[in-house]
Order: structure tokens, then C-alpha cells, then sequence
């Protein structure tokens, strides 16, 4: 009995901790959604309201399937927005020195984004651009 509780054990701890320190940036949606708002804006400058280093950002759009996002980003991640059923959001992920650190779900509030030609975005070369 004390091995199995042992197995359990270990085996939450490895699920609890598997992507602990990868938060959802709620701070940086509100800082999208405001400049969304301002219908004069067509660009955002993801690294003047990013307070965390990051080296690349990966724009997916609605119903990227988690083995793309897996794909593009080079890394195992799990999205918690499952993305890959929904319409209603785009999905900012972050990364530094190769291990996601933040990932942000922009609702798309009546409006389509985009980063151009670009595979990802880097704090130099930040923009997205919002097509209305």
C-alpha cells in the first residue's frame, strides 16, 4: 500500500510541476485588449508591454492543432486554452533560452492578427499587426 501511495505521490508532483512556471499573462491581455480598443491603432509593440525577458513569441491562430504549436515551438507544451476548438482567440506563447515563460490568449474582439512573413516575433521585431 505504501508503494502505490508512493507511485501517486510522484506521479502529481511530476504533473503538478511539469509546467509550474509557465503563467498565463492576464496582465498583457489587458494591455492588448486596450490598445484593441483604440481604432486608430493598427500595430502592437509586444515588447513594450512584455516586464519579463523572452527571446521569441509564437502568434497561433484559432484551431492551430497542439501538435503544430508543439512543432513550431520546439518544445513540449501543453496549451491550457485549447486553442485547436476554438474561434474566439489567438494564443501568444513566449520563450526563453528555449523554455516557454508566458503565454497570453488574445480575443480577437472583432479582429484578425497577424505578424506578417514572420515565423515568431523577438523583442527587436515585435509587432502584430491588427487587421479590422
Amino acid at each position: 500500500m505504501k508503494r502505490i501511495t508512493f507511485i501517486i505521490f510522484t506521479l502529481l508532483l511530476l504533473v503538478g510541476c511539469s509546467q509550474s512556471s509557465v503563467q498565463q499573462n492576464t496582465e498583457l491581455e489587458e494591455s492588448i485588449y486596450s490598445i484593441v480598443e483604440d481604432k486608430n491603432i493598427s500595430e502592437i509593440n509586444i515588447n513594450s508591454l512584455t516586464n519579463f525577458d523572452w527571446d521569441k513569441a509564437f502568434l497561433f491562430t484559432p484551431y492551430t492543432s497542439q501538435e503544430s504549436i508543439k512543432e513550431q515551438l520546439g518544445v513540449n507544451f501543453k496549451d491550457p486554452s485549447n486553442i485547436d476548438i476554438r474561434d474566439d482567440i489567438y494564443l501568444l506563447v513566449f520563450l526563453n533560452d528555449k523554455k516557454v515563460v508566458h503565454y497570453a490568449e488574445i480575443n480577437r474582439q472583432q479582429c484578425s492578427f497577424s505578424i506578417a512573413e514572420k515565423e515568431y516575433l523577438t523583442p527587436s521585431n515585435d509587432s502584430i499587426n491588427i487587421d479590422r
